[in-house]
């Protein structure tokens, strides 16, 4: 059975296409206008081993809110789109990821249910010119409403002895350790033998 999903999204403000396989290989053609934003959804496609297009025209003139915001939703919504009825998958998923001096968990239901929970440090308000650190929990809490999940991320370690943390290691941290929760809860249990991992017989 093909998991594997397409998704576009057309407001005013965006113009976005999202495709998935989530049996992929981790290849991935990205393309936001947001070059940091870039780089972290390629960690999703690599770290979840999901083939992964993402291509996004946004109103960038104004800022990258909007941008950001409806990739999330649509790579959110693909997710939800591929899983179908969830027949057979682990559901449950979770990872530790340290980058350095940053360490961070994430956890994964593929519930049904949005809810996101995300604790990080105070950053730099900015990685590169466009990337404002201050979306990294919108994009989560996006994504998440789009999937149908519930997500936990946390950063539990940030600060370099003496200095500030690292924003891009919090953030690059962060799509890994979602990523990696990620591949486990969309694997196939082969001790599952197709059934839906509830009680309730649905998900």
């Amino acid at each position: 059975m093909s998991r594997t999903a397409r998704v576009e999204r057309i407001t005013k403000e965006t113009k976005v296409l999202v495709e998935i396989d989530l049996d992929g290989t981790g290849r991935a053609e990205i393309g936001t206008g947001v070059g940091f934003y870039d780089h972290m959804l390629h960690q999703i496609a690599r770290h979840g081993g999901f083939d992964l297009t993402v291509q996004t025209v946004g109103d960038l003139e104004i800022d990258a809110h909007h941008t950001m915001e409806d990739t999330a939703l649509a790579l959110g919504a693909a997710f939800e789109q591929a899983l179908g009825d969830k027949a057979g998958i682990r559901r449950y998923g979770s990872a530790t990821v340290p980058m350095d001096e940053v360490l961070v968990r994430a956890a994964v239901d593929l519930s049904g249910r949005p809810y996101v929970v995300h604790d990080e440090p105070p950053l730099a308000p900015y990685i590169g010119p466009v990337y404002p650190t201050s979306m990294t929990r919108h994009i989560w809490e996006s994504f998440g409403q789009a999937a149908r999940i519930t997500l936990h991320v946390d950063v539990l370690r940030a600060a370099r002895p003496g200095g500030h943390p690292d924003a891009h290691h919090v953030v690059e941290a962060q799509f890994k350790a979602v990523s990696r929760a990620l591949r486990e809860a969309t694997a196939i249990d082969p001790r599952a033998q197709g059934a839906i991992p509830s009680t309730k017989g649905a998900l």
